[in-house]
């Protein structure tokens, strides 16, 4: 074999260097019959798709989704590009004063700002977002990337998004996530989450409240694909939350989860399910240039049996009196209207179209189709089922066309359906629908009810909810992803007396699914290891810091079963419960938040654990020592340099740290609202008090982002600076000699998600 490869490189050497020879005099690389790289192709890089496609403009036009005498607009909204937009994270406290600085700071130096010729277009909000926490602009990436008179802003929203305080997220995307209105105890089923920016969205829904460390609610995120799994991971990451579980299931059968319900176990049904679809992605062309060049209705053909499948699926795991919501960013009827239709149709009157028409006020929207047609990628036309032939049985369905029964189809209120066109308000095109679950699916028995406000109404009102007792079926321990679901769906619940290792559960082991279920589909996980009551790894850290008796220590885990714990997470209780109780049963990805880091010589500080920032927003509410309250001075002293002494920070500072011990200090600055032109919102982070210097453990852009909202010039700083050691972020880049510490993001249970690169913008389904 060493042989034939190494003819096969010599023979092709030899063709080559012939090529070479032949070519005319004169001839460049990538140039024929000796053309330069200036002439087309190389100055204007690939040619330029042509965004025509009439095969698409007869279908939509025969459709009547447009408007009489908007086609024009339409079809000229869809070839111009697509606006910028940002959206601020709206649970974090300070999000008003990331809004304040971009207003008064960002926006204002774009104002008659000129570039190549093109007037800058200075953000406006979207007016149909709350709180003015999303905006838009003409700014391409292009123009944003290379001018230099936008480098402040193009860093700004660099690092603002790595940290997590704002989102690159096309408008219409963020459309579903409003229309679910989470309340913070909501269990919320994210079925195809990745890449994450409508995953984010309700993870600071749940947060609305930041008094609250644990709301009772959680988000559960899948995703089919193992990859982007840890793209979902690394964008969730960025808002710290412990009530946030990554899971990697095909969505047309993610299992039934079996959750603790006042010492027994039942079938988990969730408040709010997003059912984002993978779609054809026609309403993406104006950011996806290739749609227009490889539209055809086959798409849509292809992918509407499993788009019923995924909303089927959904509809029988959400609780009476939840509400799911099904989007697609295609505008084609068949992956749309088609599907809901189909649903409510087999769902017998347990589902409803819920009337959204009062909902985010502002937002232009179109009603949904009442009747349609289906084409095939030849042009052919059907109106009926009863008019395809048998040869095309396979390619479509009776599923993709409206009911027959004028009644039913009346009833149905299809017309609630949204559909967002691109000319309306400079957007991409994108549907959706919202649907309330009013009784249980016809192949279903009865279920809880949704989550009210309180816990004890929150309590179910009908005895006997075990799986048992209401007849659903049980599921096969060796069950994955493939199965499809519908009418008679035998993959509902396990039963309550459903075999579970309970030994595994006893010691708080939630080991990852057996090698089988594993196969060829990603990364093996390491398993979630909660910390027993007897750990004594605990009393030295409880003293440590005196933490308040309330705090949930049986929430603490780590992700090793075998030497030292290196980090320890905390999840929520209701997130430790489902890890508890489905280990067999779900392929988790990732869960919890990180509190706390182990230090290498840390037995000599009294605790062998440091504070880690990630999670100090969760944990400093049950933390009763080691805080020291600094000034907006000493803040900016503490981030900007990297070991200051005591002398450099103020009296007050000084006279908290020089008694305390070395080790992990809570660093909390509180806003005086009597100084207006200071920061008006409070900063919590994580320290070191050393020998006779303190210093802070936060990663690079948080650092940055402190230091913006405080006024600081960051491009200058970071010159100034000179580039972070590797493998270190700036601002905690190495204790002194007497207290090494491992660096401040070491590798923890985000496993391959630590090398993921944002992703600013999602990318269409």
């Amino acid at each position: 074999m060493g042989r034939r490869s190494r003819g096969r490189r010599l023979q092709q050497q030899q063709q080559q260097e012939q090529q070479q020879r032949q070519r005319p005099e004169g001839a460049e690389d990538g140039a024929e019959g000796g053309g330069k790289r200036g002439e087309a192709g190389w100055e204007g890089g690939y040619p330029e798709i042509v965004k025509e496609n009439q095969l698409f403009e007869h279908y939509y036009r025969e459709l009547k989704i447009v408007p009489e005498g908007e086609w024009d607009r339409f079809m000229g909204a869809l070839r111009a590009p697509l606006p910028a937009t940002l959206r601020i994270t709206g649970y974090k406290s300070h999000a008003k004063e990331i809004l304040h600085c971009l207003k008064n700071k960002y926006f204002k130096e774009l104002e008659n700002l000129e570039v190549d010729g093109q007037k800058v277009e200075v953000p406006q909000p979207l007016s149909w977002y709350p709180e003015e926490l999303a905006w838009h602009t003409n700014l391409s990436r292009k123009i944003l990337r290379k001018s230099p008179l936008l480098e402040r802003f193009h860093q700004f929203l660099i690092s603002e998004t790595e940290s997590g305080n704002i989102s690159r997220q096309e408008a219409v995307s963020m459309i579903p996530p409003l229309l679910l209105n989470v309340q913070p105890h909501h269990k919320i089923l994210d079925m195809c989450a990745a890449p994450g920016s409508k995953t984010a969205q309700l993870i600071e829904m749940l947060h609305a409240d930041m008094n609250v460390s644990f709301p009772e609610g959680f988000v559960i995120a899948n995703d089919v694909d193992n990859k982007r799994c840890y793209l979902l991971v690394h964008q969730a990451k960025r808002l710290s939350s412990p009530c946030i579980m990554v899971v990697n299931h095909d969505a047309s059968s993610i299992p039934r989860l079996m959750v603790d319900v006042h010492g027994r176990k039942e079938v988990l049904f969730y408040d709010r399910i997003l059912c984002d679809v993978p779609c054809s992605g026609d309403g993406t062309m104006r950011k996806n240039i290739d749609v227009w060049k490889k539209w055809s209705t086959l798409n849509s053909l292809q992918l509407h049996g499993l788009q019923l499948r995924i909303a089927t699926r959904g509809a029988e795991q959400l609780a009476e009196g939840g509400r799911m919501v099904y989007s697609t960013c295609s505008l084609n009827p068949v992956e749309d209207e088609a599907v809901i239709a189909s649903l409510l149709e087999k769902s017998e009157g347990a589902l409803e179209l819920a009337d959204a028409s009062a909902e985010l006020p502002g937002l232009k929207r179109m009603p949904g189709l009442t009747q349609w047609k289906v084409m095939t990628r030849e042009g052919q036309w059907f109106a009926d089922w009863d008019e395809v032939p048998c040869s095309r049985h396979t390619q479509i369905r009776p599923t993709m066309f409206p009911p027959k029964d004028p009644e039913k189809l009346q009833a149905m209120h299809l017309e609630r359906c949204l559909r967002i066109l691109p000319h309306h308000q400079n957007t991409g095109g994108f549907f959706v629908a919202v649907l309330v679950k009013k009784s249980s699916m016809p192949w279903n028995k009865r279920q809880p009810k949704v989550q009210g406000m309180c816990a004890v109404s929150r309590q179910s009102t009908e005895p006997g909810l075990a799986a048992p007792e209401e007849g659903v079926p049980s599921e096969p321990p060796e069950l994955h992803s493939g199965a499809a679901a519908g009418p008679g769906d035998t993959t509902a619940a396990p039963t309550a007396e459903d075999p579970e290792s309970g030994e595994s559960k006893k010691d708080g082991v939630c080991g990852p699914p057996p090698s089988k279920k594993m196969k060829l589909l990603g990364f093996k996980e390491d398993p979630f290891v909660f910390i027993p009551e007897d750990d004594p790894l605990f009393p030295p850290i409880e003293k440590f810091y005196a933490l308040d008796p309330s705090f949930p220590r049986m929430n603490l885990l780590t992700r090793t079963t075998e030497g030292k714990k290196r980090q320890l997470y905390m999840v929520s209780k209701e997130l430790r419960s489902v890890l508890l109780n489905n280990s067999e049963r779900m392929k988790v990805i990732n869960t919890g938040i990180k509190v706390w880091c182990r230090n290498n010589s840390g037995e000599e500080f009294d605790c062998a654990f440091r504070l880690a920032q990630e999670g100090i927003y969760t944990l400093y509410p049950f933390i009763n020592s080691r805080i020291i309250t600094v000034s907006m001075e000493d803040v900016k002293i503490l981030l900007t340099q990297e070991n200051p002494f005591f002398r450099k920070l103020s009296s007050e500072t000084y006279s908290q740290a020089k008694d305390m011990a070395k080790g992990s200090v809570v660093l909390k600055y509180e806003p005086d609202p009597t100084n207006p032109e200071a920061l008006q919102c409070p900063i919590v982070l994580c320290g070191w008090r050393g020998k006779a210097s303190i210093r802070t453990f936060v990663p690079k852009n948080e650092r940055l982002h402190y230091l913006r909202m405080m006024g600081l010039e960051v491009l200058g700083q970071k010159k100034k600076e000179g580039p972070p050691p590797p493998g270190r972020s700036v601002a905690s880049s190495g204790p002194p000699e007497e207290e090494q510490q491992p660096r401040a993001e070491e590798a923890g249970p985000e496993g391959a998600a630590a090398g993921c690169a944002p992703a600013p913008a999602e990318p269409p389904r």
